[in-house]
């Protein structure tokens, strides 16, 4: 039977290119996402200006709360006591150990053009790299070594907001972008002098490396110890932290696109079994057992699937890098981090493609195989059948599983939380609807059919009458319609709906009219001067942050950790953004904070009360309740004292001020006039303060914008793959028409209206399917049913799905009705 099936193959290329295509295109996608996967566990970063050591010690990147047990990963550099050096340098095998202080060091522009800076170090830790002068000598207390320029030449950095100048006393070549201090001076720079950023170990020859590190990482529990290509993530501590992000995009798409692709492949396997009813009960009927038709078109599978696995490896390689750059390029994914895509990958996606051709084929088989000649005859003409127990046991198993997630949603989760599974709940309600197709597609039908009777009249007859008597024909026409529309409208308007709620509760407190931001960081004495300028009311500094709070009680804060607000004490007519219900922030000094109002209700920890908090450096705070105020449920923070916050993060420096104007007062001017006085000072509006506070969410809605857009052209090629197969088929059908005296015209009218039956049953389907998953998150998150977004987005959806199945439709149809009535015609 394998030869008679490489023989088929000659003859029915349009099915099988469909299915093929199919394959391709899913083994390109799954492929690509395995290798963001891959790219986020292995988190290859080459060392630069550690390489020259053996081992580098850092701080643990992650906090265990009591009674939980998942680690919350921290967000801030941790460090290594220097405490701790000794004990480093006196454990056996270690022939050197160098601490490293690590602090924002800025180019203000004022100096050699070839000179630019953004990281200081000690000059003791150049030897980690190592840097060595190739110019100069080493740095005394007020001058530095750079990568460029002149011994002589002076230079003004940006410190902790306020420039300093420096004598370049040596040339260090290959430290672009570093400049190192004296030690003496570094210490004095750096937020926390009692912390290295890390500490750069050699090892005496001949010693056994696993051994010593070990050993380095039983010195203190809070130590962690890298190895090899692992020494990079301790240059780049945000290269540790965004791998979690990689991971769980590449996680939650690959498996949505998985899922998304052997439902494809399966179902325009299975479509092309289904056109082809009426060979294999010729076959059946010339005396072929069932186990020769199952094994030709099992045969028919694998040929067909194999080759094209290895065609969608080429593209998924390069869909793969791409995605990867733009994740990097906007911030999700650390642009330093090595790009890594193996075979596991391709084993992923070639096994997942050839899994979903060889399932769909057991399945086509199992019917083909076993219905009985003369049977297989009349259903050949009409595919009336599609009604099996598993079928529906399965269908009802997604439904149910879908309604599942929707109480859950609606019940359990709160805020932004509700995405966790309001987003998986959409692919149960498409497959849900998918395998019961025909129900569905018959039940929309009839609401749609007077309408479109009415307007369209004889043709509208005779398209209804066709689709009527083709219910599972028209159920492989709607589902991949539905599909598309319901996929993407979902997570589309998830993404606008979870950004403008965010928004929504950020701004309704907020109540500063301007704001002064700095990359570089904001001079302490900046503050004061702010307060100074007439018809300003208040000012306060403003650092975020994100750490845990260690309370035996369950807080409203989910693994991941609590996010941290730093304000400065004020009044009633203060510019921090939020709304009190209980205490002063006039008392917000020190080791206090001001929490949730349901947070303190729930954990019974109200105003006077002490709260334990990890800040995001892995420091443990106990922090005295002095205020609480109103927050929206997922959307809960805790305010500390911002000198408090902004010395345990990793910079150490305060970017935003917030300023709030007295009635009628504009102090934009003003404030643009104190701003040119401090070099990498700007002045915003309140609108540059909510876009910081929604980047990260605006990030992760353009990458759901990017892959489902991926998802919608892949779901794209299924339609358009199911739509031309069903009309090539339909040529004997078109012929018979013809000769019955119908014109050309005609014929294409009856397709034009079943195209829009088709489109407006898919678009229904698709509609509701994402209702279903939309209102419930709606409600959670915005306190409101109706999802918020433009209508365009719709609207775009709707029309590209209705293209789609018109030209997917006509076109054919108008090839097809080129050629005489007549002449000889076959199926496929």
């Amino acid at each position: 039977m394998m030869r008679l099936a490489v023989r088929t193959l000659r003859f029915r290329k349009g099915g099988f290119i469909a299915t093929f295509v199919a394959v391709v295109f899913g083994t390109a996608i799954v492929m690509a996402c395995g290798g963001l996967m891959e790219t986020g566990i292995r988190s290859n970063v080459a060392p630069e200006r550690l390489a020259g050591t053996a081992l580098v010690v850092t701080g643990k990147q992650s906090h265990h709360r009591p009674g939980v047990e998942d680690p919350t990963p921290l967000s801030e550099r941790v460090g290594v006591p220097v405490s701790l050096l000794p004990k480093i340098r006196s454990v056996a095998g270690v022939s050197s150990a160098v601490g490293d202080y690590t602090f924002p060091a800025v180019s203000s522009g004022s100096g050699p053009a070839s000179t630019v800076v953004s990281e200081g170090h000690n000059w003791a830790g150049a030897a980690l790299a190592p840097y060595p002068l190739s110019h100069g000598r080493a740095p005394r207390p007020g001058e530095v070594v750079v990568a460029s320029g002149k011994v002589g030449d002076r230079l003004t950095l940006l410190i902790g907001g306020e420039p300093k100048t420096f004598s370049v006393s040596g040339i260090a070549a290959g430290a672009a972008g570093h400049a190192f201090f004296a030690d003496a001076d570094a210490a004095r720079f750096v937020t926390n002098p009692d912390r290295f950023a890390d500490v750069g170990v050699q090892v005496a020859p001949n010693t056994d490396l696993s051994a010593v590190k070990e050993r380095l990482e039983a010195v203190d529990p809070g130590l962690t110890v890298r190895a090899g290509i692992d020494r990079g993530l301790a240059e780049h501590p945000d290269a540790e932290s965004r791998r979690t992000a990689l991971i769980a995009i590449a996680g939650s798409f690959g498996g949505i696109a998985t899922m998304t692709m052997m439902f494809v492949v399966a179902s325009t396997l299975a479509l092309s079994a289904q056109h082809r009813e009426r060979e294999f009960a010729l076959l059946r009927g010339i005396g072929t057992t069932p186990g020769q038709v199952r094994r030709m078109i099992l045969g028919e599978a694998l040929l067909v699937s194999l080759p094209a696995v290895v065609v969608g490896a080429v593209p998924g390689v390069f869909l793969g890098r791409f995605l990867f750059d733009k994740l990097s390029s906007h911030g999700v994914a650390s642009p330093v981090i090595e790009f890594a895509q193996g075979w596991i990958p391709f084993a992923a996606g070639a096994g997942a493609a050839v899994l979903a051709a060889v399932g769909a084929g057991l399945i086509a088989a199992r019917k083909s195989a076993r219905i009985r000649p003369v049977e297989a005859l009349a259903e050949a003409s009409l595919q009336r059948r599609w009604f099996s127990w598993i079928r529906l046991l399965f269908g009802l198993l997604f439904l149910g599983g879908g309604l599942a997630l929707l109480i859950v949603t609606m019940t359990v989760m709160s805020g932004p939380l509700a995405g966790s599974t309001a987003g998986p709940s959409i692919l149960c309600w498409a497959i849900g609807v998918a395998l019961l197709g025909p129900f569905w597609t018959k039940l929309v039908l009839g609401f749609w059919r007077w309408p479109v009777q009415a307007l369209t009249r004889v043709n509208g007859r005779l398209a209804i009458r066709n689709l009527s008597a083709r219910s599972v024909a028209l159920s492989s026409a709607v589902i991949p319609v539905m599909l598309a529309v319901g996929i993407s409208t979902a997570n589309l308007y998830m993404q606008t709906t979870q950004v403008h709620a965010s928004a929504e509760a950020f701004t309704r407190d907020l109540r500063a009219d301007a704001v002064l931001v700095s990359d570089a960081g904001l001079a302490p004495k900046l503050l004061s001067d702010v307060r100074d300028v007439p018809g300003v009311a208040s000012a306060s500094a403003y650092v975020r942050s994100m750490g845990a709070v260690d309370d035996p009680r369950k807080a409203p804060f989910d693994e991941d950790g609590a996010p941290l607000v730093g304000v400065d004490a004020q009044g009633s007519d203060g510019p921090a953004p939020v709304r009190l219900t209980g205490g002063s922030l006039a008392g917000l000094t020190g080791s206090t904070a001001a929490v949730p109002e349901y947070m303190a209700a729930k954990t019974g920890r109200g105003i006077g009360s002490e709260i334990t908090v990890t800040l995001g450096d892995g420091t443990p705070v106990k922090l005295r309740v002095v205020a609480t105020f109103a927050a929206e449920r997922g959307y809960e923070s805790i305010i500390l004292p911002a000198s408090l916050l902004a010395a345990h993060t990793t910079d150490g420096l305060t970017k935003q001020l917030l300023v709030r104007a007295e009635p009628g007062a504009d102090v934009r001017p003003a404030l643009a006039e104190l701003a040119a006085a401090h070099p990498g000072v700007q002045v915003a509006d309140r609108s540059a303060l909510v876009a910081s506070n929604i980047e990260d969410l605006q990030t992760q809605a353009w990458v759901n914008y990017l892959l489902v857009g991926m998802l919608i052209a892949y779901t794209a090629v299924s339609v358009v793959n199911t739509l031309v197969s069903t009309t090539l088929r339909r040529r004997r059908e078109f012929a018979l028409q013809r000769l019955t005296g119908s014109t050309r015209f005609q014929v294409l009218r009856m397709l034009t209206t079943e195209s829009t039956l088709i489109a407006l049953t898919g678009i229904t389907l698709g509609t509701a399917v994402a209702l279903a998953c939309l209102l419930p998150f709606s409600t959670k998150v915005a306190n409101s049913p109706v999802p918020t977004g433009p209508l365009w987005i719709y609207l775009t959806i709707a029309a590209a799905a209705a293209l789609l199945t018109f030209t997917a439709t006509l076109i054919p149809a108008t090839t097809t009705l080129r050629h005489s009535p007549t002449q000889p015609t076959h199926t496929d």
